[in-house]
C-alpha cells in the first residue's frame, strides 16, 4: 500500500492495513480503492493529483481493490475509484468516480 504525505502516487499497492488498523489512524487521511488497469481511475488521476498535492501533510493512500479484497468490501467499495476521507480513523465522506478538481475539492472541504 502507498502512502504519500503530500503526493499521490501512480501505483495502487496490495493491501496491508486490516479495517481495524485504518480506524486506528489518526488525522485526516483519503482512502483511494481503484486498480491501475482501470480507465475509471486513470480518468480520475488528475483530479485527484492536483488536489492531493493542494493539502500537505495529508496521507493519501492508495489501495489496488478487487475480488475478495477484505479492505474494499469493509468499506462497501462497489464503483472504481471511490475515494474516502477518514478524520480519526472515521469515514467523514466519499466520492466515487470523481472527474473534476472541483468534485474532489468539495470532499475535501468536508475534511475540514
Amino acid at each position: 500500500m502507498e502512502t504519500n504525505d503530500s503526493r499521490s502516487d501512480s501505483d495502487y499497492a496490495e493491501e496491508t492495513l486490516t479495517f481495524d488498523q485504518v480506524g486506528e489512524l489518526s488525522g485526516d487521511v483519503l482512502l483511494e480503492f481503484g486498480a491501475p488497469w482501470c480507465g475509471h481511475c486513470q480518468a480520475a488521476k488528475s483530479a485527484i493529483t492536483e488536489v492531493v498535492a493542494e493539502h500537505p501533510g495529508l496521507r493519501h493512500i492508495k489501495i489496488y481493490d478487487g475480488k475478495g479484497k477484505r479492505l474494499g468490501r469493509g468499506f462497501r467499495v462497489k464503483l472504481w475509484p471511490t475515494l474516502i476521507l477518514l478524520r480519526d480513523g472515521k469515514e467523514v465522506d466519499r466520492l466515487v468516480r470523481p472527474l473534476r478538481p472541483a468534485e474532489v475539492r468539495e470532499l475535501m472541504s468536508k475534511g475540514s
